[in-house]
């Protein structure tokens, strides 16, 4: 558990480029809250070559939708893809439990929430299509002050058909991920996505729950 607090950790470093500190602070996601989403079925990780963890998604479950409680890629792993890969597999996985669309709340001018999003499906919800549940995400952030930078909710409609990630995907650098291993299940079982598709899981991965 403590190396995907690391990832969150490592992750919010470059918020302070924004002057945007508070967020950079942050605490991540304690063990505990980790277990119950990874107990659940609910958490996805991608480790590199040496089966370290670089990046994680957590999914919860508000109104008839897959929320994206959290999605985080390590410095080190970025730029190869892996935040669009979780998406995707979030998207495929909502789809599976009859969910029509995917949520997510992020920061309205950052680089690298608001227009990344975009560019993978997903829409600003306006006030008037909130639900109850989304409304109260909403003041929950507000209320522990995560509005002092502009906040939307953003929603992507869940498709049959896989989207593409595009030919940036991946990454010919020499550090990038070669096994994207997704832990659904207690006790390490998971599936590999390649370059042919999805293939059963071809090594043991066992990662420290906690």
């Amino acid at each position: 558990m403590e190396k995907l607090r690391e990832i969150e950790r490592a992750a919010g470093v470059i918020f302070r480029d924004l002057g945007m500190h508070v967020i950079a602070d942050d605490d991540p996601p304690s063990a505990a809250t980790l277990a119950v989403y990874h107990a659940a079925g609910r958490a996805w990780v991608c480790i590199d070559e040496r089966d370290e963890p670089v990046a994680y998604l957590l999914i919860d479950l508000i109104d008839a939708e897959a929320y994206i409680e959290q999605v985080s890629v390590h410095p080190k792993a970025a730029r190869q893809g892996l935040g669009a890969l979780l998406l995707e597999t979030a998207a495929s996985w909502a789809h599976q439990h009859e969910l029509v669309s995917l949520t997510l709340t992020t920061y309205r001018d950052v680089p690298w929430n608001r227009p990344y999003y975009e560019r993978l499906g997903f829409k600003i919800v306006n006030d008037e299509h909130l639900s109850s549940e989304l409304r109260r995400l909403r003041d929950e952030e507000i209320a522990a002050g995560l509005d002092r930078w502009p906040r939307v909710i953003m929603r992507r409609s869940i498709n049959t058909e896989p989207r593409s990630l595009g030919p940036d995907s991946r990454s010919s650098s020499d550090n990038a991920v070669v096994a994207i291993v997704l832990i659904e299940l207690p006790g390490g079982e998971g599936i590999v996505r390649g370059e042919d598709g999805e293939i059963a899981l071809t090594h043991d991965v066992t990662l420290d729950w906690g």
